[in-house]
C-alpha cells in the first residue's frame, strides 16, 4: 500500500510494465539492496515485472526475479546474503596464491608475448563468489526460482547484460516469456535460462576478475560496453523505469573539488575510468531519454510512430559511497590492503576504486542502511511512478 494515498501499489501482471534496472558498483551494490528493504517495508505488494541487471547489480537483479516470496521477503533475505558476506566469499585472500599469481603476471610481462608457462587470467580468484551464488541460486541448468516466478505470472522477463570479450558486443542474456529479441551491430539478446555463470560473468570486473565461458565464447562485465545501460528495459517492453544507481550525484562546489593534492596515483586514475564506464553512462542515458520525452510529447499522436514517452525515476546515494569507503581501509585483510595502497588508495579523498571490493561488513551495512533512508525519502516519487 502506499503510506501516503492507503492505494495498493501491486502491479498487474499482464497489464504492468514497469522494470527496475539494477546498474554496477562492485561491493556499491549494497546500497541496491538497501533501497530494495526500504521499498519492501513501505511498499510490501510492489511487483517488477521486468528485471534487468548488469555488473554487482546482476547479483541483485538475479536474486530478485528468483525470490518467490513478496519483495518484502526478497529485500530481506538478499539482505541478509549481503550482510553475511566477507572478502574471503568474494575472491581468495590467502598469501600463497597472491604471490604464486603475482610471479605469474611477473613473467607474462617480462617473458616478451611469450606464451609457454603459467596462464593468469586475472588478478583475483573469484571461484568463492562462484560458490555463493551457487548456493544462493542453484548450481543447475538454470535458476529454479525464475523459471516459478514466470509460470506464476507476475514475472515477463529477466535480462544480465554482459560483454563478449572475443567480438565486443554486449549481449543481453534473457530469461522471459513472448520477448522479441534484438540484433544490432554491437548489442543483441540471446534467450536462455539463467544460471549463476551468467550472474559471474555480468559481475566479472574487467583485468580484476576473470572472464566466464559462456555458449559461444567469453564474457565479462557487461557495463564495459553498455552505453545504453536503459535499452534491456525498454526492449523488454517497460514503459516505466526505476533505475538504481550507486553513483552519487555531487553538487557543483563538490564536482570542482579536487580529491587529491599531487599526482594522481593508479587507483585515482582507475577510479575515474571505472565511474566513466560502469556509473556516468546512466545519467548520459536517462538524459538522452528525457529529451527524446519531450520530443515525443510534442509530436501528435498520430505522427509519433509507436514511439511513447517513457516515465522514469533514478534512485541514487545520498552521500558519496566513494569518500565514505575510505574509513573502512584500515580494516582489510592486511595482503589486500598492503596491495591496495601500493596503488595509492590511501592518497586520495575518493577512494572509488576501493569502494568496488570494500566487500566489508560494517560498510555494507553502512551502504544498505543509506539505501534504506533514500528510499524512504523519495518514497512519494516511486510510488507515483509504480502506479502508472
Amino acid at each position: 500500500m502506499d503510506p501516503d494515498t492507503g492505494q495498493s501499489t501491486k502491479n498487474d501482471s499482464k497489464d504492468s510494465t514497469v522494470a527496475v534496472v539494477f546498474t554496477g558498483g562492485g561491493a556499491r551494490g549494497a546500497y541496491q539492496v538497501g533501497l530494495l528493504r526500504g521499498l519492501g517495508r513501505l511498499l510490501p505488494d510492489l511487483r517488477f515485472p521486468i528485471i534487468t541487471g548488469v555488473s554487482a547489480g546482476a547479483i541483485n537483479a538475479a536474486y530478485l526475479a528468483a525470490h518467490t516470496g513478496s519483495l518484502r521477503e526478497a529485500a530481506e533475505d538478499l539482505s541478509k546474503v549481503w550482510s553475511n558476506i566477507e572478502m574471503a566469499d568474494i575472491f581468495r585472500l590467502d598469501l600463497r596464491w597472491w604471490a604464486k599469481n603475482s610471479l605469474k603476471w611477473l613473467f607474462r610481462l617480462s617473458g616478451g608475448g611469450a606464451t609457454a608457462g603459467p596462464q593468469n587470467r586475472a588478478l583475483l580468484d573469484t571461484e568463492p563468489l562462484r560458490q555463493l551464488l551457487r548456493r544462493e541460486l542453484g548450481d543447475g541448468d538454470q535458476i529454479p526460482g525464475i523459471a516459478e516466478n514466470l509460470e506464476d505470472g507476475w514475472l515477463k522477463s529477466v535480462a544480465l547484460v554482459t560483454v563478449n570479450y572475443g567480438t565486443g558486443q554486449t549481449v543481453s542474456w534473457v530469461q522471459g516469456q513472448d520477448i522479441a529479441l534484438w540484433q544490432r551491430p554491437e548489442r543483441r539478446a540471446h534467450q536462455t535460462c539463467l544460471t549463476a555463470e551468467h550472474v559471474m560473468a555480468s559481475s566479472a570486473l574487467p583485468l580484476l576478475f576473470p572472464a566466464v565461458e559462456l555458449v559461444d565464447g567469453w564474457y565479462g562485465d557487461g557495463g564495459i560496453r553498455l552505453s545504453a545501460p536503459l535499452s534491456p528495459a525498454l526492449h523488454l517492453g517497460a514503459d516505466r523505469i526505476l533505475a538504481l544507481s550507486t553513483r552519487y550525484a555531487r553538487s557543483d562546489q563538490e564536482a570542482d573539488h579536487s580529491a587529491i593534492t599531487a599526482y594522481p596515483p593508479p587507483a585515482q586514475i582507475a577510479g575515474s575510468l571505472l565511474n566513466a564506464i560502469f556509473l556516468d553512462v546512466l545519467d548520459q542515458d536517462v538524459e538522452r531519454l528525457m529529451r527524446l520525452n519531450d520530443v515525443v510529447r510534442r509530436l501528435p499522436e498520430g505522427e509519433r510512430q509507436g514511439l511513447k514517452p517513457i516515465d522514469i525515476t533514478v534512485l541514487r546515494p545520498s552521500e558519496d559511497l566513494g569518500r565514505l569507503v575510505a574509513r573502512y581501509e584500515d580494516k582489510l585483510p592486511k595482503t589486500l590492503r598492503r596491495m591496495l595502497r601500493g596503488l595509492g588508495t590511501h592518497q586520495t579523498e575518493s577512494p572509488d576504486f576501493l569502494s568496488l571490493l570494500m566487500f566489508q561488513p560494517d560498510y555494507i551495512a553502512h551502504l544498505m542502511d543509506i539505501g534504506e533512508r533514500d528510499a524512504e525519502a523519495n518514497i512519494e516519487d516511486i510510488a507515483r511512478l509504480v502506479q502508472g
